[in-house]
Order: structure tokens, then sequence, then C-alpha cells
């Protein structure tokens, strides 16, 4: 759709509504991944979820494919599309903290960093991802995974309630109590429901932790592989810890001897502060890291020690894969693509989701193999557009060569689009299921930018 002025398009609108012909368009359509080049027709910057739902109309009334944009991390970015109507909910950002309830609200445009700034005065935080900048929307209705889980369980596992604006432009609860299949949907379905404007979330008393990086010569890569296999599937729910292989980024926390080094490393985070020494203790007699960066830390620190590395606009490919086992053979297979890796951007995570998130039912929530023991992610990044295929190629080979030893399916906003197929090996059992939710809030396929549930 085009339109010859902004002020033609969504009628009673409270926010802004950008035109291709505005100045600040081609600010307002990027999205964190500087490979996706998308230009819709209108982009409406909501201010409140009664927006949202004339927003929804008229896309309905004109025939128009809707993207929903909360923090524009997606790797796919299905936060926007090519001639359609983006919702962005970039301006809908309210926090309000309940601290006798311990309860955090947020709005649909937040990000991580809203929550933990609001939650850490009262010495709360909800478990969510990795980092700051990421928008709180998209990962919860993914699942939500990060440093807390093994703690507290999945972002969804917290989620209390939610305002969903349908399909209809109705704007409704969903909860345990109401609506009550909408809201298992919305915990890992992904964005196929509706535009979810606001959550209520369960908040935990976190103030502190007690982690940070620690890292070994690749040479030590399968020894440590190894330990940390056994190590982290036994490990107590207080105790956490991402498996990674990078080249060592330039930067003051690295001692400079080791920048663009290959290594593998663990970055912990752990919320008793005596478990946390000995399990330090522990791993530094099995192999004393050559980068021993841990220690105490406020929750946002911690949420924002990579913020200042992945910052908007960098080339995205990345691939995943739900793990249960690294057999010798596949580590094997981790060590051989590490020696791959183009640059200190890029990598290989392994982030464990055992623990409080591993003990909750499959299908307790959309999100399906809670019996994995990692959610694994392989990310080609680089700053320059010149090396899109590079990093591109590097993710692919390396994921292809894993994806026969993984679980069956991968965490949703670890993928890229993949097609029809993908979207149902990663749900699973729950996959027949959501396409009946589906059928019922979204017959039409209005929220279809997604890694798309096709109604009935």
């Amino acid at each position: 759709m085009e339109t010859n002025s902004s002020s033609q398009a969504i009628p009673y609108l409270r926010g802004r509504v950008i035109a291709p012909n505005d100045a600040d368009y081609d600010t307002a359509r990027k999205v964190h991944n500087g490979m996706i080049d998308k230009r819709p027709g209108l982009i409406a910057q909501c201010a409140d979820e009664n927006d949202v739902a004339h927003a929804v109309r008229f896309a309905r009334e004109h025939g128009l494919v809707v993207a929903v944009r909360g923090g524009g991390h997606n790797g796919a970015g299905l936060g926007v599309c090519d001639q359609g109507l983006v919702i962005d909910l970039s301006q809908m950002r309210q926090v309000t903290v309940d601290p006798e309830a311990q309860t955090i609200r947020a709005q649909g445009g937040c990000l991580l960093g809203d929550l933990d700034k609001a939650g850490h005065p009262h010495g709360l935080a909800v478990p969510t991802g990795i980092n700051a900048t990421t928008g709180i929307g998209g990962l919860t209705l993914g699942g939500g995974l990060g440093h807390l889980t093994r703690f507290a369980g999945l972002t969804i596992d917290n989620l209390l309630e939610a305002t969903v604006v349908l399909a209809s432009g109705d704007i409704v609860t969903a909860s345990p109590a109401i609506n009550e299949d909408l809201f298992w949907a919305i915990r890992g379905g992904g964005g196929n429901f509706g535009v979810v404007t606001s959550f209520l979330f369960r908040a935990h008393n976190v103030h502190t932790v007690y982690g940070g990086p620690m890292f070994w010569d690749i040479s030590e890569a399968k020894a440590m592989m190894e330990w940390y296999q056994d190590f982290i599937k036994q490990a107590p729910d207080t105790v956490s810890g991402f498996f990674n292989f990078h080249k060592i980024p330039p930067a003051p926390i690295f001692p400079e001897q080791y920048h663009l080094h290959l290594m593998c490393g663990i970055v912990w985070a752990c919320i008793d502060e005596e478990e946390a020494n000995e399990v330090f203790e522990m791993v530094r007699k099995f192999r004393k890291p050559l980068i021993d960066a841990v220690g105490p830390m406020p929750v946002p620190v911690l949420q924002t020690m990579f913020d200042d590395l992945f910052v908007p606009g960098l080339q995205w490919y990345w691939k995943g894969d739900f793990v249960k086992q690294l057999s010798p053979e596949v580590m094997d297979v981790h060590i051989r693509h590490a020696h791959r890796i183009p640059n200190f951007f890029s990598g290989m995570h392994l982030y464990p989701i055992n623990g409080a998130a591993g003990r909750v039912p499959n299908d307790a929530t959309a999100w399906s193999y809670r019996d994995a023991t990692w959610s694994m992610v392989i990310a080609g990044v680089s700053p320059e557009p010149s090396e899109k295929d590079v990093v591109t190629n590097f993710a692919r080979d390396y994921w292809q060569e894993l994806h026969p030893h993984g679980a069956g399916g991968a965490y949703v906003n670890f993928m890229m689009e993949e097609g029809a197929d993908r979207v149902k090996a990663t749900y699973g059992s729950n996959y027949d299921r959501l396409v009946k939710v589906k059928s019922k809030y979204d017959p039409d396929n209005v929220f279809c930018v997604n890694q798309n549930i096709r109604p009935v």
C-alpha cells in the first residue's frame, strides 16, 4: 500500500502513522537485524491498546498484511513486512511494579531492560533473556529463556495474565480463568493469536547474581564440554551457565593478550553466593580458565553485559535446535565448526532449559521439548553487509551437520523463516491443539507474519 500522506491513514489513532514519504520512514522501518530490508506501506506507532485495535480493524478493512513489532529483535525480521501495515508498539513501554504481590505489569513495547530497571530497586526480577535491548513481547510469546531459566522457569512460566487484541479488533484478557485456551496458546505459540498489549508477570526475589564469563583455550573444548554436560544435568536450580564458542572481543573487560583468540566458555548466573563459589572453585580445579571474570553483580548489569557488542544494524543469521545429549561425535562436530567462526561477533551458545523449566509438563504450555537439556543457537553476525553470505553460510553449514543429532524442533525465537514443516516440528505434539486455537481466534490468518500456525 502506498499513500501520499500519513494523515490520510488510520482514523481515530492517538499515536503517529508513518508513511513512505515521511522523513523518518527509513529509520522507523529498521529492525535490529541489518540483513532485513522491508518497506511497509504504513507504520502505526500505537499509543495504547485502543490504537492497536483500530490498526487491526483498518488492516482488515483494506486487506493489508499485518506485522507486529515490539522490540524489533526477531532474527528473521518478522516485526516488519513489505507493503502492508506494521503495528509498532515501541511507544507503549509503561511498567508497573507491585512489590507486595511480587508482580510486574509491562506494556507490549517494553524492552527487557525496562523490567529490570523497574523491578531491581524492589529486589525483584522476571526471568527473561540475556540482552536488555530485546523486546519483552516477542521474547515472551516465543517462550523466553535466559539467565534465570533454571531457577524460575521460562518467561511464559511466570506469565499470569495478558491483554490481547484479537484479529477481530476485540480486546480481551487471557489468563488461567479467562480465555484459558488463548492463554495456553500465547505461552510459546508466538504472535499467531493476537497482539499482546500488556503482560502481567510473577517476579522473584533476585537482586544480585554471582556470575559472568569464564573462558578456556579451544584446545580444552572437549574436556570442558564433557565436564559441563555432566555438571549442568544435575546442578541445583540456583546455578546456571550457558556454554559457548567465541573469538574473544577486543573489549576492555577481556585481557588484551587474548583478544581475537578462539576459546570455549561458560557464562555463569548463580542465585546463591555459597553455591556459586563452590561451583567456581570446582571448575577452576578441573581446568583453570584463562579468563575468569565472575563475581557478584546486580541483575541489570548481567543483563546488559553484551549489549554494547550487539548493537542494532548488524547482519544476523542464526539457526537453532533443541538438544538432549552431547555425544563425543557431536562434540567433535562442534569443535570442528568452532574453528570456522568468522569473527568475534559470531558463535555458538547452548542455553540450559532443564531445572525449573524442565519440570513443567510438555502440554502445560504451547512450548514443547521440556525434556531437552539445551536450546542451541548458532549465530553468524557481522557489521559488514558484504559479509552477509559468509556469516549465513557459517551458521547453515554448522547447523546442517548437527541437526540430525538434535531433538527435532527449535526455540522459535532462534529461527529464521524456515517453512511450515519446521514450525510443526518445533511444536511437536502441541501443534494440532495450536491449530484449533488459531482457527478459533484468527480463522483468516490475519497474524501471519510470524512462525506461522495456519488455521484450518
